[in-house]
């Protein structure tokens, strides 16, 4: 398991600032590394109270800033192979990141480690110059063309290429050396500036019509899903937790974790879309969907339809019925459907474990006195109670013993942190209400801050994927996952999706069908996803809709409703046929055209059907007898009308 460490805010500053000072930062760097407390525990880490040179503590520095983060456990030993040189150059330094990358929080051999960043290799002088000079005589003809202009930075990568471990101060001042013997002086020629060529004209070039054309979308703006990672890439740390005493909890899978979960998915993506069954979805689900259903489909993997069915008094075997119909009707199809409530015994079961391991008790504070002990960042008087004692109360919860509202089961997390979702958070309550799915079995249920990870480690989700006001919740997420050492999922936030003029909030929403304000949850009016299927808008124009926010973390921002108008019209031009009708009929007879003269005209069913397609029109028949709107003729015309009027010509379409 990672290991929690020091934080430094607790070591005095003067201190700290003089230490950067004797490994040779300078003044501005030393004070401005200060305020960044994670480069200031590294270089703290480093131990090298006595000073060191410049070399090594430029070193320094890049390991406090450029350090893999997954491989923190390693951290200590790494530094001491900078303090001693036995890790000196920049190359080195880069060679140990991949290394310590690749490796993360795992163990490892140190002559590996010692192979892999070039330990103890020293490169002469003599092998250095013999591998400059065969650079030099590769590209002697372009360099006695360029001259001074020549890209140095070529010719050292070339060398370093060859000779990876060679110390760069010799191998520019071979490079410097060699420049001179091959050219001789700098002229002032050599500093000119080239005239930059200009391109010729092509004739048969100018004489075509400029088109001016859109750009072609970038990869990332047609596959939004490119900035996840892979299922083997998840052994990097997740989050760092900083704890009131000062110290951090970085949490990351270890390697037998990950190896376990890649064996039984087969290294394939698992995402999942869980709705509480408590209301039908809105707009703001079809974005979640996109994006849960949608990474998965676009990596080849599955995505659950997972029911968040922990609160017994507020799901309903309708809402149920309803998300899997509009989940079907908006064109995802679920890897599995499943409940949280499939998985109340293993929940249980991990719940005692949580007991005994020493990280939840039993407590009987009443709700308000929760909130005033967390306002006032307290301690329950209950929470160092001895571990048999919460664990038989647990059961008693559990076996109906203790009434309603008495005794909760709550996570020990940090009561003095600075994130509130960190402040003993509720695991059990007990409700003696049956449940829809599960029924009358359990009296106890799960909350959301303890079921919600927990299923998702337990179905090997890849990418656990939710909106942003569940950042804060981050920690208190891998808290869990990494207090029972089982695996964690990748979690990523995106924005919530917000529209103008509308209601989105489904608590809202309850309220408008249960007051009657609305008729029923499938209101035209409603921005619920039955709401606009009632009104005639396409799933399809939905998900275009979602897809062209794209998956972005941006907050701030609220999605003007026309901008869901302007891709149903696009839809609906494309997919709803035309027909003509006459409402109120004004009959018009064609004076020089033949009574009896009947004609079949095509005419569209879509603005934009091609001629060449049969299928995009409908056959109208033409006489000399047609009729109108009675609104479009005047008998007295005039500029701005272009109906039908005495004396004037108009287009019949």
């Amino acid at each position: 398991m990672p290991p929690t460490t020091k934080d430094s805010s607790s070591l005095d500053k003067e201190k700290i600032l003089d230490l950067f000072l004797r490994i040779q930062l300078d003044e501005r760097t030393a004070k401005n590394t200060l305020a960044n407390a994670k480069v200031t525990t590294s270089l703290v880490t480093a131990d090298v109270t006595e000073g060191c040179d410049r070399t090594i503590g430029n070193l320094l520095y890049t390991v406090s800033t450029k350090y893999p983060a997954n491989a923190l456990v390693h951290r200590p030993t790494f530094l001491k192979y900078v303090v001693s040189s036995k890790i000196k150059t920049p190359a080195q330094l880069e060679a140990a990141f991949l290394f310590l990358t690749n490796i993360g929080s795992e163990d490892f051999k140190l002559e590996d480690f010692e192979v892999a960043c070039g330990v103890g290799v020293e490169v002469s002088a003599e092998e250095i110059e013999r591998t400059v000079n065969e650079v030099f005589e590769e590209s002697k003809g372009v360099i006695l063309e360029q001259r001074y202009r020549t890209n140095v930075g070529d010719l050292f990568a070339n060398v370093r290429k060859r000779e990876p471990w060679a110390d760069p101060k010799i191998v520019k001042k071979l490079i410097d050396a060699k420049l001179y013997e091959l050219l001789g002086e700098r002229t002032a020629a050599d500093d000119e500036k080239v005239p930059k060529k200009k391109k010729e004209k092509n004739p048969k070039a100018e004489e075509k019509k400029i088109i001016v054309s859109t750009p072609e979308p970038s990869e990332e703006d047609s596959n939004p899903f490119l900035i996840f990672p892979q299922p083997e890439e998840n052994f990097k740390v997740h989050t760092e937790v900083f704890f009131s005493d000062g110290s951090i909890l970085r949490c990351c899978n270890t390697k037998e974790l990950l190896e376990k979960h890649l064996k039984v998915t087969g290294g394939k993506v698992l995402t999942r879309f869980p709705p509480e069954p408590n209301g039908y979805l809105h707009i703001g689900h079809a974005k979640a969907m996109f994006i849960d259903f949608g990474l998965a489909k676009e990596r080849g993997g599955g995505c659950y339809l997972r029911f968040d069915d922990t609160n017994p008094e507020a799901e309903k075997k309708e809402y149920i019925d309803h998300i899997k119909e509009i989940v079907k009707w908006m064109g995802w199809e679920p890897f599995k459907i499943t409940y949280t409530s499939d998985y109340f015994q293993e929940l249980f079961d991990l719940a005692v474990e949580l007991i005994r391991r020493g990280h939840a008790y039993v407590d009987h504070q009443t709700p308000t006195e929760i909130k005033e002990y967390r306002e006032k960042k307290m301690n329950s008087p209950w929470r160092d109670r001895p571990i048999a004692e919460s664990l038989k109360l647990f059961e008693d919860m559990r076996r109906g013993l203790i009434e309603e509202g008495k005794a909760t089961l709550r996570m020990k997390q940090d009561m003095q942190s600075d994130n509130f979702n960190m402040y003993d958070l509720i695991a059990y309550r007990i409700k003696f209400t049956p449940h829809p799915h599960a029924g009358d079995k359990w009296c106890v249920y799960p909350s959301y801050d303890y079921a919600h990870c927990i299923v998702d480690s337990l179905e090997n989700v890849t990418h656990s994927l939710c909106t942003l006001e569940f950042e804060t919740r981050r920690a208190s997420y891998y808290w869990l996952l990494h207090s029972l050492g089982i695996y964690q999922p990748y979690v990523w936030e995106y924005s919530r999706l917000n529209i103008s003029n509308t209601v989105m909030s489904k608590r809202k929403l309850n309220r408008l069908v249960t007051e009657k304000w609305v008729d029923g949850w499938d209101d035209p009016r409603l921005m619920t996803l039955a709401g606009l299927r009632r009104r005639g808008v396409t799933s399809t124009a939905i998900n275009t809709f979602v897809r062209g926010i794209g998956v972005t973390r941006s907050d701030c921002s609220m999605i003007r409703v026309d901008r869901l108008e302007f891709h149903i019209r696009e839809e609906l031009n494309k997919t709803s046929p035309r027909m003509m009708v006459v409402l109120h009929p004004l009959k018009v007879v064609i004076t020089n055209l033949e009574a009896g003269t009947a004609m079949d005209l095509d005419a569209r069913k879509w603005p934009d059907g091609q001629a060449d397609d049969a299928c995009a029109f409908y056959k109208v028949p033409f006489s000399n007898v047609v009729y109108i709107e009675r609104s479009d003729f005047r008998l007295k015309d005039s500029k701005d009308y272009y109906g039908l009027a005495p004396g004037k010509s108009v287009l019949l379409r």
